[in-house]
């Protein structure tokens, strides 16, 4: 078992944060060893609005997830998502000089690296470039254009922007909670790895993250990821309107949502009441279940038509862009009782709640299989993936020495005032084009010192 390396997933959210701890067994499932929950004070919509709180619950999720698993966490791979998030689409293309040769991994970098180009609005930084289909001279639909001749390569991307400021937040709450981040990708696609299967993402799919400050989705077809979205409300906007409507406490609130709480206001009667009780010898509050369901299914309703709407504009209702395998909510919020007929009555699509057990080990503890934790799973397993496209190139390596040098030698004279070239050498044969990011983002946090 000592080549099943230790990952960290580490889920900053508006309502609480997760620590992760696992490995995989020799099954290839998910292994959790340990797993610290703490109460995320300062997250709002998925943006950091107090620097000090996130770094103390941080530090307390991981205190504890070290403390329950008996290791140390040093890396750890983190989520992002928040209402400045935003993707948009791009088309670009590289004429190669060289069409006599195939096209090869450092062809489709250079067009990557070309969008990475790309002039954003002011505090704004791409996320992810995710390239989509590929065109070949003038062959489109193209999924893998490596090994293929050609003269100009084109491709379309979907492109993931975020604020720099709410992403170096982040990136200092970790990094001041003694951590080194590893990894850090969009929480919507950590998600959809932990929940969705492989032929869901090929027939076409929308997944529905509902968290307490966000609800985010992520739209896959025929294998690719399509379309991303972050709408700025969730679970805690009901709680809200729950509190506001019944004039009750935060905490009353969302005890009355998770034990009570229903989207559908037809299942309750007007006689179902429960009483409350009330503040420092006050009169209990009685409050018909028939109005609680009323308050959720107004907030639901509205949060469900904007995730519709963003559907919408991907092209669903177009022949071409069809998602067969309807949706899957996930996140804590799908717990809400009739949430899944509710969004089927209002979309009309097939839909079923995500669950991340499909991935972890047999005898793991039924509390990981809850849609809350969705998120920490796969951040979890990008790390572990991670860990085994390193181990990969490793073993390439050796094998493969001699011609790889000799090119390696011509561009590092070419390119002498840049040392940094030579760390990401073993990393430009991975096909993951998160690692660029996240190297670019470590840098910028250290510069920022």
């Amino acid at each position: 078992m000592e080549n099943n390396k230790i990952s960290v997933g580490l889920d900053i959210g508006t309502t609480k944060i997760v620590a992760m701890i696992g490995r995989k067994n020799e099954y290839g499932k998910l292994e959790v060893l340990g797993i610290g929950k703490a109460k995320s004070l300062g997250v709002k919509r998925g943006v950091v609005n107090n620097i000090t709180q996130t770094i103390q619950s941080i530090q307390q999720a991981v205190d504890e997830a070290q403390s329950v698993s008996g290791h140390q966490i040093k890396n750890v791979v983190v989520g992002i998502a928040g209402q400045h998030i935003r993707s948009l689409h791009h088309s670009d293309y590289i004429t190669r000089e060289k069409s006599d040769e195939v096209i090869n991994i450092t062809d489709i970098e250079n067009l990557v690296g070309q969008v990475h180009k790309l002039v954003m609005l002011p505090g704004e930084e791409i996320i992810h470039v995710l390239p989509q289909e590929y065109k070949v001279d003038s062959q489109p639909d193209i999924k893998e254009p490596i090994g293929m001749y050609g003269g100009r390569l084109e491709a379309n991307f979907h492109v993931v922007v975020g604020q720099v400021s709410s992403i170096r937040n982040i990136g200092r709450c970790v990094k001041s909670a003694g951590l080194s981040l590893s990894d850090i990708t969009l929480e919507p696609l950590a998600s959809a790895s932990a929940v969705l299967s492989q032929e869901e993402k090929e027939a076409g799919v929308a997944l529905i993250d509902i968290g307490g400050g966000t609800t985010d989705l992520a739209i896959f077809k025929d294998g690719i990821i399509r379309h991303t979205a972050v709408i700025p409300f969730g679970g805690n906007v009901i709680t809200e309107d729950i509190k506001e409507g019944c004039s009750i406490i935060e905490k009353q609130a969302e005890l009355l949502k998770i034990k009570f709480g229903s989207a559908w206001p037809g299942e309750n009667k007007e006689t179902e009441i429960v009483s409350i009780p009330g503040l420092r010898g006050r009169e209990p509050k009685e409050i018909t279940l028939k109005n609680l369901s009323k308050i959720i299914h107004a907030r639901v309703q509205e949060i469900i038509e904007h995730v519709y709407l963003e559907i919408k504009n991907y092209g669903h209702e177009t022949q071409k862009g069809k998602l067969i395998a309807g949706i899957v909510l996930t996140g804590g919020g799908s717990q809400l009782k009739h949430l899944r007929q509710l969004v089927e009555y209002i979309t009309g699509m097939d839909v079923r709640i995500g669950y991340p057990n499909e991935h972890l080990a047999g005898d793991s503890d039924d509390v990981l299989s809850s849609p809350a934790y969705a998120t920490a799973v796969g951040l979890l397993m990008e790390g572990l993936e991670k860990h085994q496209i390193e181990e990969d190139i490793l073993k390439e390596e050796v094998p493969k020495e001699e011609p790889v040098f000799e090119r390696k030698i011509e561009i590092e004279e070419e390119e002498e005032e840049k040392p940094v070239v030579k760390n990401e050498k073993p990393k430009q044969k991975s096909k993951s084009f998160f690692d660029k990011f996240t190297e670019r983002f470590k840098e910028f946090l250290d510069n920022a010192e």
